[in-house]
C-alpha cells in the first residue's frame, strides 16, 4: 500500500506511486497486464511508433492498457530528429487524448544517448504547442538546466544507456542535479537492471523511476514488478529517515564508556 500523504507531482497531477512502467517486450499481453497491476504503477508509457493503436493491428493493445485505468505517459522513442519527434508527439496527442508527452530524439546509435541539441530544441516547440513535456535526456547538469529554464517541470535523466541494466553509472552527476533543481520532479529512465537500483534512485532523492526491459525481460516479471515496488518503497523511506553520516575511521555501535574490563590474572 502507497503512503497517500507522500506524493509528487508531475504538471499538476499528484501520483503516488514512484514507478513508471514501460508496456514493451513481454512474454505476453497477459504477463504484461499483471506485472503492471502487481508493480501498482499508476503511469504506464507506450509508443506510438511501435504499437500503433490507430490501426486496426494495435488496437487489442491499446485496449488491454485501457483495461488497466493508467494514466499514459506516449513516448516519442526511435526518433532521430526533431521533425519526426515533434510529429510523433501530436499523432499521439490526437491518439492516446493526452498532452504529457515523454520526448525521446536519439542522438546516436552506439549507446542510443538522447541528443542534447536536438533535445532542447524539440522541447521549446512542444512546450510552445501546449504539451507538458517529459524530456528523456543525459545526467548532464548544463542540458537540464537548459531544459529547466526553457519550462519543463519533469527532467528524466538516465542512470545508464537504455537496455543496459548498468544501474546508476554516475550517481554524482544525478545527486547534482538533485541538488541543483530541489523544486524539479525527476525520474530516473533508462538502465535500471535491479531493484537495488531503484532503491538507489530513491534514496539520493529522486522522485520516481521509468523502467521496462528490468520488469519485462525477467525470468518472471510479476515477481520482478513486486520487488521493484518494495525497493522504491525501500529507497523513498530510507531517503525521508536521512542516513547516518560517513566517516572515514571505524566507530563501535557498542559504547566502551562505563563498561567493566575484566583482567585474567
Amino acid at each position: 500500500m502507497q503512503n497517500q500523504a507522500d506524493k509528487w507531482n508531475v504538471y499538476g497531477t499528484e501520483l503516488s506511486s514512484r514507478l513508471l512502467i514501460g508496456s514493451a517486450l513481454y512474454p505476453s499481453p497477459a504477463i504484461m497486464q499483471e506485472s503492471i497491476r502487481q508493480s501498482d504503477a499508476e503511469i504506464v508509457t507506450v509508443s506510438l511508433r511501435r504499437q500503433s493503436p490507430e490501426q486496426a493491428g494495435g488496437q487489442a493493445f491499446w485496449q488491454q492498457i485501457q483495461s488497466l485505468g493508467k494514466k499514459i505517459l506516449p513516448n516519442t522513442a526511435g526518433c532521430h530528429s526533431i521533425s519526426e519527434a515533434v510529429t510523433l508527439a501530436q499523432m499521439s496527442r490526437e491518439i492516446f487524448e493526452t498532452d504529457w508527452i515523454k520526448l525521446e530524439l536519439v542522438g546516436d546509435e552506439y549507446n542510443l544517448q538522447p541528443d542534447p541539441i536536438d533535445l532542447v530544441k524539440a522541447t521549446e516547440i512542444l512546450l510552445n504547442d501546449g504539451f507538458k513535456v517529459l524530456p528523456y535526456c543525459t545526467d548532464d547538469l548544463v542540458i537540464c538546466r537548459h531544459l529547466v529554464e526553457l519550462g519543463c517541470e519533469v527532467l528524466m535523466p538516465w542512470g545508464s544507456p537504455i537496455g543496459t541494466g548498468k544501474g546508476l553509472l554516475n550517481p554524482y552527476a544525478l545527486s547534482a542535479i538533485r541538488h541543483r533543481f530541489p523544486n524539479i520532479s525527476l525520474v530516473v529512465d533508462a538502465g535500471i537492471g535491479l531493484p537495488s537500483h531503484a532503491t538507489q534512485a530513491l534514496e539520493l532523492g529522486y522522485d520516481a523511476v521509468l523502467l521496462n526491459s528490468a520488469i519485462a525481460q525477467a525470468q518472471d516479471p510479476v515477481l520482478m514488478a513486486r520487488a521493484f515496488k518494495a525497493a522504491i518503497e525501500a529507497g523513498r523511506q530510507g531517503y525521508l529517515a536521512g542516513r547516518m553520516p560517513e566517516k572515514d575511521t571505524a566507530n563501535p555501535s557498542t559504547p566502551t564508556l562505563g563498561m567493566p574490563f575484566w583482567h585474567q590474572l
